[in-house]
């Protein structure tokens, strides 16, 4: 039983040991190197990026990319990206938006609103999730709902051109419908 005791204080001590407590805010940090401490490649770590000090999220590099594939119109391209994207940062909104503004234009409306709910729930009601979505519904044919998601996204920024653009083409769309 002593002996167990002994093995038990001994693990104890060692987890507390690799913990460091800044006196400044009283945080608990156990990923940030000591001066002086090495890698286990006997490199120094001063100059390496802790967790805590980077700047961007993993999806990053991908939505950059599918953002460059949208503008070139490579639809398909860029919501493979967008997807990745969504794999390596599910909380990812904008990842979200751009998948499901990539299957509105391949025309896989059931992709699209699955992305669109997803994206409600991180980015909120706002202006560009609106008009995405009106845009979807204007694609789809359904003017009706494209107008109410363009008034809505009106409402929210009432100077956005896009959304003005929209509202107009929503309007010539409706002057010009062909059957």
């Amino acid at each position: 039983m002593k002996r167990l005791i002994a093995v038990a204080a001994c693990l104890l001590t060692v987890v507390l040991a690799g913990c460091q407590t800044d006196a400044t805010d009283g945080v608990v940090r156990t990923n940030e190197p000591s001066k002086g401490d090495v890698t286990s490649f006997g490199d120094a770590f001063d100059g390496l990026k802790t967790v805590s000090d980077v700047e961007y999220h993993a999806s990053d590099q991908a939505v950059a990319e599918a953002k460059n594939q949208f503008r070139a119109e490579n639809y398909g391209n860029a919501g493979a990206l967008f997807f990745k994207a969504t794999q390596l940062s599910p909380n990812d909104g904008n990842a979200w938006m751009g998948l499901a503004a990539c299957s509105d234009r391949i025309h896989r409306f059931d992709l699209a609103d699955r992305a669109y709910a997803r994206a409600f729930k991180l980015v909120g009601p706002t202006a560009e999730y609106y008009n995405n979505v009106g845009y979807s519904h204007l694609l789809r044919g359904k003017l009706q709902d494209a107008r109410s998601n363009f008034l809505k996204a009106y409402e929210l920024a009432p100077n956005d051109p896009t959304v003005a653009n929209n509202l107009k083409l929503l309007s010539s769309s409706v002057q010009n419908i062909e059957r």
